[in-house]
């Protein structure tokens, strides 16, 4: 596979006083084009009012930072109306309608990552927007939108030509927008800074797993993820997917290294990590990552599956431990000695291994 696997950083498309809006563009980086996948930022200021919009792509919510208000209408459903902060998910399915607002001094951040299999343009991201200079009402006559709503020619006026703002806004005045109750983020959003840990390795790292036992929504769009803490200088054993699926990783802190082996054992990547950078594994690629002193965090999708099954390559469940001492011999072409040596060392079942002594 001859494509450009270099991480990439998310570049401005829309925006003002309310806040932008970011992408990763399959230009820059091809493996979104090819694995149809999808990434984007929101970042919203103090006031910050991101009106509501539906996507063509199903995707997975990921707060990065701040604290705010996310509205969120299932098709033919009520409005949910959730606090969310950082560390929040929240699985998006398609013809979901949301909303985003920031009220607090801190810039609110959500990163977005999804499936674009079904979308307008593959490794992208299609908004259509409900209000706005760009909204779906000004494509339509005041003769449609009064007969559909019941509205005189100068309701309709007011209505479509009032809002003048694209996508994000800043709320002025005393509007109020809907408080937020703690019973509608009930399967709909999970906390990963403060979920039970599926994975604790003293000195080695954390995992936190979304799927559909603590994020139901997760098997509507087929989507897994996870959110990743690897502890100063600790490794991430090398493994892949072995059910076909893309890894999309986006740094959240920190920094490290990683590598990724191909086809015929060549090395397709091998880089430093930074926060703020996305990248793709691609299927059945084998990667490991090493972080730097302060350690490394990360958030990932997994495609095709809300319960992605991975195989790593070191440890006691690796697949080496499996395989039979003699096979392992002729494998390596090597002798009985070698074979102990290596079949002995990384005896614990583990995924992330703590730097050297």
């Amino acid at each position: 596979m001859e494509i450009d696997l270099t991480p990439q950083l998310a570049k401005k498309v829309y925006g003002g006083n309310g806040g932008s809006y970011y992408t990763w563009s399959p230009s820059e980086l091809p493996m979104l084009r090819e694995g149809n996948i999808g990434a984007a930022k929101l970042a919203l200021e103090k006031n910050g009012f991101a009106v509501p919009r539906y996507s063509d792509s199903s995707k997975v919510a990921y707060v990065l930072q701040g604290s705010g208000v996310a509205g969120i209408v299932l098709p033919e459903k009520e409005e949910k109306v959730l606090a969310i902060k950082k560390g929040d998910a929240l699985a998006l399915p398609f013809g979901v309608v949301t909303w985003w607002y920031n009220k607090e001094d801190t810039e609110l951040v959500v990163l977005f990552l999804g499936d674009t299999s079904k979308a307008h343009k593959a490794g992208e991201f299609t908004d259509f927007f409900l209000t706005g200079s760009n909204g779906i009402f000004t494509g339509f006559s005041t003769e449609f939108v009064g007969r559909a709503w019941d509205l005189e020619e100068k309701d309709v006026k007011t209505l479509v030509g009032k809002q003048s703002g694209k996508g994000i806004v800043k709320l002025e005045g005393k509007i109020s927008l809907p408080d937020p109750k703690q019973e509608h983020r009930n399967g709909m959003a999970l906390n990963c800074e403060e979920a039970p840990l599926d994975v604790d390795i003293k000195g080695g790292g954390r995992v936190v797993v979304l799927n559909t036992k603590n994020l139901p929504l997760v098997g509507e769009i087929n989507l897994g993820a996870d959110l990743v803490r690897l502890d100063g200088s600790a490794m991430c054993s090398p493994g892949f997917s072995c059910d076909s699926a893309l890894q999309v990783t986006y740094i959240v802190r920190g920094s490290g290294r990683v590598q990724i082996v191909g086809v015929d054992g060549k090395r397709v990547l091998e880089t430093t990590l930074k926060a703020g950078n996305l990248f793709i594994v691609p299927r059945f690629f084998v990667v490991s990552k090493i972080g730097d002193p302060d350690g490394m965090e990360w958030f990932s999708i997994i495609t095709g599956s809300p319960d992605p099954i991975f195989t790593h390559l070191a440890g006691s469940s690796s697949v080496w431990k499996a395989l039979s001492p003699t096979v392992l011999q002729a494998a390596f072409n090597v002798d009985a000695g070698v074979e102990q040596l290596f079949r002995s060392k990384r005896t614990a079942d583990a995924i992330f291994f703590p730097p050297p002594k």
